[in-house]
């Protein structure tokens, strides 16, 4: 079973592929984000998530199709990309929320090392999700 953050970030890079628009924005949802329990999600995540949902099924379907078929069939490429772009800022979100949550953990040096000997605590993120460090010493 995966976890929200799992789908979400899922769900982002097949976005992120090849195809036409509306195909990588069905594909999106059916494989990855209408397996999303909405209670998974931080609250602040909540409204945008409904947003979402709401807005990829909107149309009624036809027969033999469902709600999502209905609403890409209907909608423009302008619409699609729209639609699209929330699917990633629901992940940037996603990643400002357990940083968030982290934020306590790490002024007290208990994450992932002791902060000892001038050492850094590092966050340990979700699977997949990588940690960044600066190529820049200033940065640092």
């Amino acid at each position: 079973m995966s976890t929200a953050w799992e789908e979400i970030e899922e769900a982002a890079l097949s976005l992120a592929r090849s195809g036409p628009i509306k195909d990588r924005l069905s594909e999106a949802y059916r494989n990855h984000l209408a397996r999303i329990d909405i209670e998974e999600l931080p609250g602040a995540l909540h409204e945008e998530f409904r947003a979402f949902h709401d807005a990829i099924t909107r149309e009624r379907p036809m027969q033999g199709e469902d709600a999502v078929r209905a609403t890409v069939r209907k909608m423009s490429t302008y619409e699609a990309d729209k639609l699209a772009g929330s699917v990633v800022r629901l992940f940037a979100a996603m990643v400002r929320e357990t940083l968030r949550e982290a934020a306590p953990l790490l002024t007290n040096g208990s994450v992932n090392g002791n902060g000892l000997n001038g050492a850094a605590p590092r966050v340990r993120m979700p699977n997949g999700v990588r940690q960044v460090t600066s190529l820049y010493a200033g940065e640092a």
